[in-house]
């Protein structure tokens, strides 16, 4: 009985230095998290502007590509015709010779017929001075709209190097992405599809785990069994660098009501993304300013329906790898 009172009183003690250490950390998860939103919101308008930038640059080749085919066509028009108007201009002048040849032969004639053959003579002169006048006019435009068809065709050529250079970078991400994956797959053999899931989508690659792979119901304390799976994940990131890290945790819609340091699920979801992000950071050596622990409580559901297994599935957490989007970003600085 005496032993009984004692263990009553340690536990006591114990629940009450545990609710102090439990408000000063959820104080501290709360600004983390606070924190980590912001950035997560940074990180999503860089993305979506530098998606933005590459479709505008897209839209801005096919404009050019389009005004370059217009040019195109122009000067193959206009070069018809500077040819045509050079065939009658030679014909015109095989004919002014002729004309001549003929005045030097008449000029025995009359008076009337002599001044019928200069007016016909001064009408082909003048005919051949307003061809060749156009013709000039023509050549002229002519070199006027080659230089903007080669000034045209540079720029086209330089943005079209640019839009290469994007999809190049984007691809080389994806697949590093697909590297990535690959990796984590080998690492994890012996835990996918047994609560544990690998996927790639939108360049990104996420790492889901069910509740039961890391966590006792209710708790934040990771498992024997989750923690291995970890560990595995950790030593593929100390080897990928150029990987940001965002550890998500999430809840079903059941309600948590505790008196203790877990009050709610925005508390068991973030101290449970807090406890897989040290777990992580203690097996393997990673740059902690890669990683991000959030909660998202029961507002991310995989599936919304109101049953056991529906809430199974969405209680997990989700590791989601995110190749770094630096050479991109420096790329739509430098345009």
């Amino acid at each position: 009985m005496r032993i009984f009172k004692t263990g009553i009183t340690v536990l006591s003690v114990y629940l009450v230095l545990q609710g102090c250490v439990a408000h000063r950390i959820h104080d501290e998860v709360k600004a983390n998290l606070e924190s980590c939103k912001t950035e997560l919101a940074e990180n999503k308008k860089a993305k979506i502007d530098a998606e933005t930038k590459l479709n505008e640059l897209k839209e801005q080749c096919a404009k050019d590509q389009k005004a370059l085919d217009g040019l195109k066509r122009d000067t193959s028009i206009i070069g018809s015709n500077y040819r045509n108007l050079t065939q009658k201009y030679d014909k015109l002048d095989v004919l002014n010779n002729q004309l001549m040849d003929r005045l030097n032969k008449l000029l025995v004639m009359g008076e009337k017929d002599n001044a019928k053959l200069s007016g016909d003579l001064q009408m082909t002169q003048e005919q051949l001075l307003k061809k060749q006048d156009e013709l000039k006019l023509l050549e002229a435009k002519l070199i006027i709209q080659k230089k903007e068809l080669d000034e045209l065709a540079s720029q086209l050529k330089a943005r079209e190097a640019r839009v290469n250079e994007l999809e190049s970078i984007l691809k080389q991400k994806d697949a590093a992405a697909a590297d990535l994956k690959k990796k984590l797959q080998d690492a994890l053999l012996g835990f996918e599809g047994k609560g544990l899931t690998i996927t790639q989508k939108n360049g990104k690659i996420y790492v889901s785990m069910d509740e039961s792979l890391l966590f006792a119901s209710g708790k934040t304390n990771v498992q024997p069994k989750g923690i291995e799976a970890l560990k595995n994940v950790a030593k593929v990131l100390e080897q990928n660098a150029d990987i940001n890290v965002l550890v998500e945790g999430h809840t079903d819609d059941v309600p948590m009501n505790g008196a203790g340091e877990i009050k709610d699920n925005w508390d068991l979801s973030v101290m449970r993304a807090t406890s897989v992000t040290k777990i992580m950071l203690t097996s393997a050596k990673i740059d902690s300013k890669r990683i991000t622990a959030a909660g998202r409580g029961e507002f991310f559901p995989l599936d919304s329906a109101k049953t056991p297994e529906a809430r199974k599935k969405n209680r997990r957490t989700e590791i989601i790898l995110t190749p770094k989007l630096d050479e991109l970003l420096k790329v739509l600085g430098d345009n």
